[in-house]
């Protein structure tokens, strides 16, 4: 069977437009992310689920994996320094692995009821327990119940193409070049070849 990859990619990609900083805490240690596959999981409005799929690659997936908790935050498109926050959270979690250091550190964050931290600066977030976990390969999907939940500003949400048009040239390539090793690990874990097609 032949899939068509760039259709295919086009179509997924258009259904994750927001990205999310993810949070956590295990053990004490604090640790964050910035993910595309966050979504809601329930209909119920009086009892609100969150999902995030994580891969195994990351410290992060292992700490929610143990502890169980996580706070997913949206990021605010405008005003202009709340714009330059939401860059600062994207640039600060998505460019570098917690493994190497202190992501949150430079952060405004409180502890949620869980412990795990609330970044301040983020537009508005949902704090949740995991309560059901799906292992797929190359990632973990986690679902929690919402706990708690809160809005820090009244602005859009920012959209990844918004962001990754702001973002400095030289922070993208060091993303990219630091996103080989988890692509690797992610087709490992999948029993694919490590590399992928030199088109996509």
């Amino acid at each position: 069977m032949s899939v068509d990859l760039d259709a295919a990619n086009y179509a997924l990609s258009g259904l994750r437009p927001f990205p999310v900083a993810v949070t956590t805490i295990d053990g004490g240690v604090a640790n964050g992310l910035i993910s595309l596959s966050a979504g809601a999981a329930s209909i119920v409005p009086e009892a609100p689920r969150a999902t995030i799929s994580l891969t195994k690659y990351n410290k992060t997936h292992d700490m929610v994996l143990s502890s169980g908790v996580f706070v997913m935050h949206l990021l605010a498109a405008a005003p202009e320094e709340a714009l330059e926050e939401s860059l600062a959270i994207l640039m600060g979690l998505g460019g570098s692995s917690g493994r190497d250091g202190d992501k949150l550190g430079q952060f405004r964050t409180r502890p949620g009821v869980t412990g795990a931290p609330i970044l301040l600066g983020s537009l508005c977030y949902v704090e949740a327990r995991v309560v059901k976990t799906l292992d797929m390969d190359e990632s973990t999907l986690f679902v929690g119940d919402v706990v708690s939940s809160g809005r820090f500003g009244t602005g859009e949400k920012l959209r990844v193409g918004e962001a990754w048009k702001k973002l400095p040239p030289e922070w993208i390539e060091q993303y990219d070049t630091n996103h080989v090793p988890q692509l690797a690990s992610a087709r490992r874990h999948r029993g694919l070849p490590e590399a992928g097609p030199a088109a996509h």
